[in-house]
């Protein structure tokens, strides 16, 4: 089987967590299947933009990207944080490549178009993905940065989770799966989601009863869907270790957004 696992947030940051995520990575591989990880890094880019001066700003769950502010996110994306995920694997014996969406012209990215400008942050346009085949026949496990080469030549920054589905669509996964550090999608009454259909998501929205990151991120699950991938998971950090368990059991942690 084809997975694409979605990295960020506390997954990213919180040590213990990461290990976790990447054991469940390693034992995945070790059972046959082909895994590509994409991540974000959100966190380390607002630390860094902070220890540099800078004051991030955020509309609707994306992050307003000026050059400067690009700059500093292929490199923490595309470098620190990407090499960190590849070390964690090889310390398991996985060997992995750190890529990101603008190496192989894996993903062009077009500028995003919003009001207001949102600067330098893109949507992905076009996909190959003869990279990531390579990189499977060598049994080893693509890890992928959310930074993508636009046709004009400029990187954009790409929210992570439309990275995460625009990988799963190009590569025909089986599954998509975002590791988050939220225990999944809440209902109107605080309560935890179990199953989620897509014909949901646009009423809770306008209800305001999913806001900031979770909109884009169940944008993106539903994008996939409606593109052949099938299963989408939103899975808290924490419960990793079911990554393997995923397609043969049910697996009582976050939420399975699903088409209807």
């Amino acid at each position: 089987m084809k997975y694409v696992i979605k990295l960020g947030g506390a997954g990213l940051e919180t040590p213990e967590l990461l290990a976790g995520s990447m054991r469940a990575i390693a034992e995945l591989v070790r059972d046959g299947n082909q895994v590509a990880v994409v991540h974000g890094g959100g966190v380390q880019l607002t630390k860094t933009l902070k220890a540099l001066g800078k004051q991030s700003e955020f509309i609707n769950g994306l992050r307003v990207t000026d050059a400067e502010t690009r700059d500093v996110a292929l490199m923490v994306f595309a470098g620190r944080v990407n090499k960190q995920l590849v070390a964690a694997l090889g310390a398991l014996g996985q060997p992995a490549v750190g890529l990101s969406g603008g190496d192989g012209l894996l993903f062009r990215a077009r500028k995003k178009r919003t009001a207001p400008d949102l600067g330098f942050v893109g949507e992905i346009a076009a996909s190959d993905p003869r990279l990531l085949e390579a990189v499977w026949q060598m049994d080893a496990v693509p890890v992928i940065s959310s930074m993508a080469l636009g046709f004009d030549g400029e990187y954009y920054n790409i929210n992570a989770d439309e990275m995460a589905s625009a990988c799963a669509i190009a590569c025909r996964a089986d599954a998509l799966v975002f590791l988050t550090d939220v225990p999944g999608v809440r209902g109107q009454g605080g309560e935890i989601l179990r199953w989620l259909s897509i014909d949901q998501i646009a009423e809770m929205a306008k209800s305001a009863i999913i806001t900031g990151g979770m909109l884009p991120k169940l944008s993106a699950c539903r994008e996939a869907l409606l593109n052949g991938v099938k299963r989408v998971r939103i899975l808290p950090a924490e419960a990793a270790s079911s990554l393997p368990d995923l397609t043969s059991t049910r697996v009582a942690y976050g939420t399975e957004v699903m088409v209807a």
